[in-house]
């Protein structure tokens, strides 16, 4: 049996605020980065928020998130986020959130490899049914990706965005476990 958190590029970790904080923090000095990953106003955060902000969301034990850090297998570097949250158990669903923070790293098949070990662990670890996401019209390079991982749009939210005087729809996509299930076993014959 394959280690579950293991993909072919990279494997999700623990996050450690003391090791990782700095690492994320230069990561939000890029506006591109922080605007591809929600739709607050991008700002600069020191190590102290980014330690904060990671001992909230990934080191305390939740019933319903469970946070990731995405490391290289080949040098076992630090390169992005993934994590579900808002699980609601009874129905089975949740969202997902990633991020690759290196923009060198962009493009190069590690957030792919992330969200199909991700969906892996949330459909067969966490017997979940249904995974949602969330992304904006303009990461047209985020939204073919997730198209192969198998998630399919479901919708949209029109304009409710605005990034340097131009309004965005945010697109809704999800992936339903037997969906991710046939996907899966077509990619294995």
């Amino acid at each position: 049996m394959n280690d579950l958190l293991h993909g072919r590029l990279v494997r999700l970790a623990a996050a450690n605020s003391e090791a990782d904080a700095e690492t994320m923090a230069r990561w939000y000095r890029g506006s591109e980065y922080q605007r591809l990953l929600d739709s607050e106003p991008a700002a600069p955060r020191t190590v102290k928020q980014t330690k904060e902000m990671m001992i909230e969301w990934m080191e305390h034990e939740r019933p319903n998130s469970f946070g990731f850090m995405i490391r290289t297998l080949a040098e076992d570097r630090l390169i992005g986020f993934v994590g579900l949250g808002g699980i609601n158990w009874a129905h089975g669903d949740c969202f997902v959130g990633i991020g690759v923070g290196e923009r060198d790293d962009w493009g190069k098949g590690y957030g792919a490899d992330a969200m199909r070990v991700i969906l892996r662990y949330a459909f067969t670890e966490l017997n979940l049914h249904r995974v949602s996401l969330g992304v904006y019209g303009y990461n047209t390079r985020g939204i073919r990706s997730y198209e192969k991982a198998g998630f399919s749009i479901e919708g949209r939210l029109r304009q409710v965005v605005l990034r340097d005087g131009e309004r965005f729809d945010e697109i809704c996509m999800g992936v339903l476990r037997e969906e991710w299930e046939r996907k899966n076993v077509m990619r294995e014959t």
